[in-house]
């Protein structure tokens, strides 16, 4: 049964979410301050934490740093972009902007949970190691940048299907949070020139007006 730590000194949003995830099969732990947050993970480590930043003692972005092997979820009421970039580029694996949506909640949590679970991805001569951060093709090593290694493993993820642009950049955004709109054309010509020179062919394809896709993925694996 997979664990998730909610550190929220609201008692009420507290309660209402423990008994949500407890609904859903989750096991649930909880803390009422960031102080009270280590003190748990020095038991048990859960599988996922939602952090508030507005936290008596220690505050939720100095918990960040302690969470550096963790799963984390930031759910906040602070809604400015600079908060959620800052966040995300420290270690947070999403953003949830209070009050929220229970269900976009759960889904997110899942997606975190998956993600976290799943540390090699292989599509055809493509190889992804989630843990490592490294990429493979051909049996060649492929230096990309963070925006391309985020573009080329979600839709190694969704490797049977079309990835929507705008799916697509909100997923980008909990890996890195540089890529607009207007870039992710750019971002995906350099990936799949990358990826060209290595094995010889073109692996990422435009479905025009939808989004992207890889090409040729029938062999999709996860692990």
């Amino acid at each position: 049964m997979e664990r998730i730590l909610i550190v929220d000194d609201d008692v009420h949003i507290g309660n209402m979410l423990e008994e949500v995830l407890r609904r859903e099969g989750y096991a649930v732990s909880r803390a009422y301050s960031g102080t009270e947050a280590l003190l748990v993970l020095e038991g048990a480590k859960p599988d996922l934490v939602l952090l508030d930043l507005m936290l008596p003692g220690l505050s939720g972005e100095e918990v960040l740093f302690r969470f550096s092997e963790l799963a984390v979820i930031v759910v906040s009421a602070r809604a400015d972009v600079d908060s959620k970039v800052g966040l995300l580029t420290s270690g947070a694996v999403d953003y949830v902007t209070k009050p929220f949506d229970v269900r976009e909640l759960l889904a997110r949590i899942k997606i975190a949970l998956r993600e976290k679970t799943v540390s090699r991805l292989s599509v055809g001569d493509l190889r992804l190691d989630t843990a490592a951060k490294s990429v493979f093709c051909n049996d060649i090593k492929i230096h990309l940048t963070r925006t391309e290694y985020a573009i080329l493993k979600i839709l190694m993820q969704n490797c049977t299907g079309v990835v929507a642009k705008h799916i697509l950049l909100d997923r980008i955004a909990q890996d890195t949070p540089d890529c607009t709109e207007s870039s992710l054309k750019m971002h995906v010509s350099n990936l799949r020139k990358k990826l060209r020179e290595a094995g010889g062919k073109d692996y990422v394809e435009a479905v025009w007006g939808i989004g992207f896709r890889l090409k040729g993925s029938g062999d999709c694996q996860t692990k």
